[in-house]
């Protein structure tokens, strides 16, 4: 079993699990592999260290000298921008346990949000919590209309169960 670590060209860093790394580039190839968070599907492998386990050792204990190198990090102001490698896992992890939850208490109504909205409105069938996809335009149209409409992407990943 092949761990990999991946990005997407949005710069989202996720983990694959493949048999090999034939498997890996045949599922690339067809398109299979996508990024639990934006469904991108343009994913190229990170550099990552493999673990090899070559039986039980007493781990070497630390020499002053390995204690002298120290590594720069980048570091960020408040003012500038954050791009999405720079976010940690657990953040990641949160939005998309917290896009989750939203796909499970939520009906997928697709195209046909905005009608749904306004027949809610207006009163034409019980409210209830909706998605689904409407252009710029409907959402405006809804916005004047005094119905409240917000947009959230949704990642692929958040409206399937990992197994």
């Amino acid at each position: 079993m092949k761990v990999l670590d991946l990005q997407c060209q949005h710069g989202h860093v996720f983990e694959g699990w493949f048999g090999s790394e034939d498997d890996f580039q045949s599922q690339k190839q067809r398109g299979l592999v996508q990024c639990p968070f934006c469904a991108d599907d343009q994913i190229d492998k990170r550099l990552s260290a493999p673990r090899l386990n070559l039986g039980a050792r007493e781990p070497a204990a630390l020499t002053a000298s390995s204690h002298s190198s120290s590594v720069t990090r980048p570091r960020t102001t408040p003012s500038a921008p954050v791009e999405a490698s720079m976010l940690p896992p657990a953040l990641q992890a949160a939005w998309l346990e917290l896009a989750r939850k939203v796909v499970a208490g939520t009906e997928d109504v697709g195209s046909r949000f905005a009608d749904e909205a306004r027949r809610m409105h207006h009163g034409e069938v019980q409210e209830r919590a909706i998605r689904g996809q409407a252009t710029a335009h409907e959402a405006l149209q809804l916005l004047d209309e005094g119905i409240a409409v917000m947009p959230l992407p949704l990642p692929a990943a958040a409206k399937e169960t990992l197994q």
